[in-house]
């Protein structure tokens, strides 16, 4: 890989480990039941832009579309559903601290 190359891609890189650093950290510290779905959110939009400049620098461009494509159609069934498990949680609770979830217990 030539040197000109890898200056244009020191960008991406650096926002890919921002953007997993953030969405880590929102899941780790955050007892806010929407921000750690938020989390889980920015720490997938990292991992897609990975896997974009994993088939750009490889060359595998259309197997990296169709990886990303997969992952988008997942996370957004992962994330209605987590929302829908959220609202119920809610509703119930009245709370979105995670630490309320003890209480469900049958």
């Amino acid at each position: 890989m030539s040197g000109d190359v890898l200056e244009l891609l020191w960008p991406f890189i650096i926002s890919i480990i921002m953007l997993f650093t953030v969405g880590f950290y929102c899941i780790l510290v955050t007892r806010n039941m929407i921000r750690v779905l938020i989390g889980l959110e920015i720490l997938t939009k990292a991992v897609t832009l990975l896997f974009v400049l994993m088939g750009y620098i490889t060359k595998q461009v259309a197997l990296a579309q169709a990886f990303v494509i997969t992952m988008i159609v997942i996370e957004v069934v992962i994330i209605v559903v987590a929302g829908g498990v959220i609202l119920s949680v809610y509703r119930h609770d009245e709370s979105l601290d995670v630490r309320n979830l003890r209480n469900l217990k049958g």
